[in-house]
């Protein structure tokens, strides 16, 4: 891994676990770790902190959120082999939640991080109790996808501040006011040789990603049908990444399944509307669960 350095102030993960092939798994706890469990896991490029506020509001309805950086993400391992398929990351949310005690857990999911959720329930990884998916399904509007891998392509070589890093995420999600702090934006940037700033994700993670989009549908579609646990597909509205007609044939291959737009937010739903999709999760935890 390139030697960068976390930026002041940027919080030291609370737990470490060991991952499916002996790299190091970094995560965050809240609440009673004695109640259900929920694991929230975030999206490509993403760390866990993009979930600390839907953690916190769940620890407060009365469960144990854990929030844990993928591999090649935040203070998680980069693995040697550029290994970063949703099949590997499965087996690493199953030693997570082996690690934690075994109980079955709801998992919380956006965008590669309900890839990494559904492969796992669906190809019978991990024994979970509910799924819901934040902004993400069995397949993508290429367009959309397409949006988000050159966003992060286009930064691979780093931003000269905080500001700059700001104005660029400002850019992707097509308006041009900041939003947040730039201390919490800072808490998923490293610090490099001479001062530049990075996201702190193994650039190699990219490499995978221009994989044949049909095969990675056909295989997410075997797995949407082996999916018998309570499923919430919460989609942004305004997402140019799940399609209306996405979600439709997504209720089709699971019947059981609920869904819902959320207004005014886009593909980064957790970031764009934290605080509704909190609520929403939490109603749908406690009405299945």
């Amino acid at each position: 891994m390139t030697t960068r350095k976390p930026l002041p102030g940027t919080p030291s993960p609370m737990h470490a676990w060991m991952g499916a092939h002996g790299n190091l798994l970094c995560g965050d706890s809240w609440g009673d770790p004695s109640a259900p469990p929920v694991l929230l896991l975030h999206g490509g490029g993403q760390t866990r902190h993009s979930w600390r506020r839907t953690a916190l509001s769940l620890a407060r309805a009365g469960f144990h959120a854990v929030s844990f950086d993928a591999r090649g993400h935040g203070d998680s391992d980069w693995v040697g082999d550029g290994g970063y398929g949703e099949a590997a990351m499965a087996e690493d949310l199953a030693c997570v939640v082996r690690a934690l005690g075994g109980a079955r857990p709801v998992l919380i999911g956006a965008s590669m991080g309900g890839i990494t959720s559904l492969a796992a329930v669906g190809g019978g990884v991990v024994d979970a109790a509910a799924l819901i998916l934040a902004d993400v399904a069995h397949v993508s509007s290429t367009d959309g996808a397409g949006r988000v891998h050159a966003f992060m392509l286009r930064h691979a070589r780093g931003f000269a501040s905080l500001e700059e890093a700001a104005d660029a995420v400002a850019e992707y999600r097509g308006g041009h006011r900041r939003r947040g702090s730039l201390a919490g934006l800072g808490k998923n940037l490293r610090q490099g040789a001479g001062g530049r700033l990075y996201w702190h994700w193994d650039p190699r993670f990219l490499e995978g990603r221009s994989e044949d989009w049909a095969a990675r549908a056909e295989r997410l579609t075997r797995c949407v049908r082996q999916v018998t646990v309570p499923t919430l597909l919460v989609r942004g509205a305004q997402s140019d990444v799940v399609t209306p007609e996405a979600v439709r044939e997504f209720l089709a291959l699971c019947p059981h399944a609920s869904h819902v737009d959320v207004a005014d937010a886009g593909h980064m739903l957790t970031g764009d509307d934290n605080d509704v999709f909190g609520q929403v999760a939490i109603g749908f935890i406690r009405q299945k669960t």
